[in-house]
């Protein structure tokens, strides 16, 4: 069981998957998610060191932005706007990605 739900981690993943087919938005996904997670860091760090919040607030930016282009290539809105649980399922799907299972 996986995000408070019955469905396993592998039925959410092979849902994201089908709504993220087209070759340049996997592409922007795999570039934008990475940033997005980044800027999670680094947004942390920044409570010590304002210094770095724009640079924070930049990974955040551009990583959403890859997104969103990502998803005009697909046609589709993304997952997330359905089920908020798909923020996390997409960093999921990064690493399977990475790891050679998505």
């Amino acid at each position: 069981m996986a995000l408070m739900s019955s469905r396993s981690w592998d039925d959410w993943i092979a849902e994201y998957g089908r709504s993220h087919q087209h070759p340049r938005n996997r592409l922007c996904h795999t570039i934008g998610i990475p940033l997005i997670a980044l800027s999670v860091v680094v947004f942390g760090a920044a409570l010590a060191m304002p210094r770095l919040w724009p640079a924070a607030a930049a990974l955040f930016g551009v990583g959403w932005l890859f997104q969103f282009v990502g998803h005009a290539y697909e046609r589709k809105p993304p997952e997330f706007l359905k089920d908020w649980r798909f923020l996390l399922v997409g960093l999921r799907w990064w690493v399977a990605k990475l790891r050679g299972r998505a």
